[in-house]
């Protein structure tokens, strides 16, 4: 049964992980892959996923549509919490003592410094199109036109 179980989880993250790949975010797995993203210059989104049911039908969806847009980021990454635990624990170091951690997320980061956040609280419950709005909300502000 725990056999099972496993190859199940397995399969769900495999899964979850290919279709950020396919959408173009880079999978951050280290803490040096996290220190490289966050030293970027420009805006980064970073989504920060996980095997919960609100990350597959709600917030993978959201982070594929979101970059359709006049304005987006210059950088696309993901963690992946409860998975790769180093480089999420390290990623959110970045984000200062008033973020709460959630996942799944989204947090935007100019010059490496967050500057918004889109918090499981505003994912969980939602549909993925008012999840769109609130990413592109801060695409318009703080992103430049591609």
């Amino acid at each position: 049964m725990a056999m099972d179980f496993n190859m199940l989880m397995n399969e769900t993250v495999t899964r979850a992980r290919s279709e950020m790949d396919a959408i173009g975010y880079e999978q951050l797995t280290t803490i040096e892959d996290v220190e490289n993203a966050v030293e970027r210059a420009g805006t980064t989104l970073v989504m920060i996923n996980s095997v919960c049911g609100c990350a597959g039908g709600i917030a993978r969806p959201a982070a594929q549509h979101a970059i359709h847009y006049d304005k987006r980021p210059d950088h696309l990454v993901t963690v992946f919490a409860g998975q790769d635990k180093e480089a999420t624990a390290q990623m959110r170091m970045h984000f200062g003592d008033e973020h709460l951690p959630s996942s799944p997320s989204f947090i935007l980061l100019k010059d490496g410094k967050m500057v918004a956040e889109v918090g499981r609280y505003e994912i969980e419950g939602h549909d993925p199109m008012s999840v769109v709005r609130n990413i592109q909300g801060y695409f318009d502000e703080y992103c430049k036109e591609i």
